[in-house]
């Protein structure tokens, strides 16, 4: 098996399969493929015993269903593209370094891959945070690739020393570091801010990763820009009638 991950901001990453070798992603990732590539798309694949276990990966951003691809009789490639611009990461798998990632990070991965929902160690990250602090637990022995939004801030944390990061931000972390949530100060802050009320609080000791970039920034930096209704931009109407008196 080899990888190569080729291009800058919008990176795709393309995997070279000898026969009997096997590549787990979830469904919908896949971007171009040989012929001889197979495929078997299944909810008992990357650690999930059946149906319910791919609904708990499910709800922590995953697929219900994962897709298998292997090369039977001759070899072959694949090709997963990143869906926002941003980087893709190869990282190592091993059953005693668990990794929390962003819910939608999760790209490809070959070995033994377990993926699934991390449930939070204290109540109210899981009550008060939204959809921001759901994570994937990845583990298993292998390689896996992760797909981070805009570019990616490393820190090695000390143990005790604490981050305090806006929920989309958070692009990945080792299972050593201690996750919670914690309550912005001051009324003003929270209602007029617009930073939101809850950031997470990450606290070593272990490595993270924060990404740039988050989709809920960049649709409403989109969303002036959108038709509405009527048709006209939502940035206001002048753009709709400059542009039809210039291709009048």
């Amino acid at each position: 098996m080899d990888a190569k991950i080729t291009g800058t901001v919008m990176p795709v990453l393309e995997v070279s399969l000898n026969p009997g070798e096997m590549v787990t992603a979830e469904g919908g990732e896949l971007s171009w493929m040989s012929e001889s590539i197979q495929m078997r798309t299944s909810t008992r694949t990357a650690g999930a015993s059946g149906f319910f276990g791919g609904l708990k990966r499910a709800v922590g951003g995953g697929g219900l269903f994962m897709t298998e691809y292997s090369a039977l009789d001759r070899p072959g490639n694949i090709a997963f593209a990143a869906k926002l611009p941003g980087h893709i990461m190869q990282i190592p798998l091993r059953p005693d370094m668990p990794y929390l990632i962003h819910r939608h990070g999760f790209l490809c991965g070959v070995g033994d891959v377990q993926l699934s929902i991390a449930f939070q160690r204290k109540l109210g990250a899981g009550i008060f945070g939204g959809n921001g602090f759901i994570m994937q637990h990845l583990t298993g022995t292998g390689q896996a690739w992760v797909e981070l939004s805009g570019e990616t801030v490393s820190y090695t944390l000390a143990q005790g020393q604490n981050i305090r990061v806006h929920p989309g931000h958070v692009g990945m972390f080792e299972a050593s570091v201690s996750f919670d949530i914690t309550r912005i100060k001051g009324i003003k802050n929270m209602l007029f801010g617009g930073d939101g009320i809850f950031l997470a609080s990450l606290t070593g000791p272990g490595r993270i990763w924060l990404q740039t970039l988050t989709i809920s920034n960049l649709a409403h930096a989109v969303i002036p820009y959108l038709p509405s209704s009527s048709g006209e931009s939502r940035s206001g109407g002048w753009i709709s009638s400059a542009a039809n008196i210039l291709t009048d």
